[in-house]
């Protein structure tokens, strides 16, 4: 019989309130409120935190306060990383973030959702399903982006977007579901 936590890992229902899950949260709750309350100044110890917080992370990781999220491990930046202000990842599943990504004010990534069944959640039953974020993507102000989508390369997302399904390289998306405004062609050098 598998655990909670095996059960979470492999991407199968389980139960959110969970002990062992619980305090993996707490852990990572508290590595973000370090992380939220260090000033600018000091770098080195953000980036040590993030690398503690975070599965993996490239070059140059910056995240600005007040930033929240589930686990931290199932988390996985690139090079150069740049998360503003107020940003939320639930990293129920793997969200997996390109090099060279910037996120504005207010983004949220769920990689988290519950069954629609009304008796499975009142169980506490959690699913999450991967989200994956390619390379030099730029995610405008409120953005949501919900469990199971993959976003291409060179690819922006216009401010207070909710993304409900995944896009290839090189567009400009927006709206609410987000939908393709037009091709986000890079300039040639």
């Amino acid at each position: 019989m598998k655990t909670e936590k095996e059960k979470f890992l492999a991407l199968e229902q389980y139960n959110v309130m969970d002990p062992e899950l619980a305090a993996e949260e707490t852990r990572a709750r508290r590595l973000c409120k370090i992380l939220n309350e260090l000033d600018d100044a000091d770098k080195e110890q953000k980036e040590h935190i993030i690398r503690q917080l975070f599965g993996s992370a490239g070059k140059s990781p910056w995240v600005q306060p007040n930033f929240r999220c589930d686990f931290g491990y199932n988390i996985h930046v690139g090079d150069y990383f740049m998360c503003n202000y107020d940003n939320v990842i639930l990293d129920v599943a793997p969200v997996t973030i390109g090099d060279h990504c910037m996120f504005a004010p207010h983004v949220q990534i769920y990689s988290a959702y519950h069954p629609f069944d009304p008796q499975e959640r009142a169980q506490f039953a959690g699913l999450g399903k991967p989200v994956t974020i390619g390379d030099n993507v730029w995610l405008g102000g409120n953005t949501v982006v919900l469990p199971g989508v993959t976003l291409g390369n060179n690819v922006i997302v216009g401010a207070n977007s909710t993304v409900t399904k995944s896009f290839g390289d090189n567009l400009i998306i927006a709206g609410n579901p987000a939908r393709i405004i037009r091709e986000n062609v890079p300039k040639s050098n």
